[in-house]
């Protein structure tokens, strides 16, 4: 079973689903997703994994969404994932990635059901 969390250090949310992670004896590879953004090809993998539709990922509530313009709802997904990549503050935390199967560590025991 390989592991990954597309992580912030600084988000509680994202510091416990890592706990969580590790205390259920996986050792993931940690994505620090704002150092190291996620390409456009990416998160449509990551979204199909999800299930979800890009505006369903996005923080609305941070500086970058309205800068972005990413309330103007005739934008296209494609200029949302763009939005993403440009600004990854923007990316909803924590994913975590079970091979093929992705869920949103909000609230952080959602993760359980991908690691068994």
């Amino acid at each position: 079973m390989k592991v990954t969390i597309y992580h912030n250090p600084r988000c509680s949310k994202s510091r416990d689903t890592l706990k969580l992670i590790e205390k259920a004896g996986h050792a993931p590879l940690v994505v620090e997703y704002l150092k190291s953004p996620p390409s456009a090809t990416r998160l449509k993998k990551l979204l199909k994994m999800l299930g979800i539709k890009p505006r369903d990922l996005v923080r609305k509530n941070e500086t970058a969404y309205k800068e972005a313009g990413l309330d103007d709802p005739k934008l296209n997904d494609d200029a949302v994932i763009a939005a993403m990549v440009k600004h990854p503050i923007l990316i909803e935390r924590p994913i975590v990635v079970v091979d093929d199967q992705a869920v949103i560590g909000r609230p952080p025991e959602k993760v359980l059901e991908l690691l068994g």
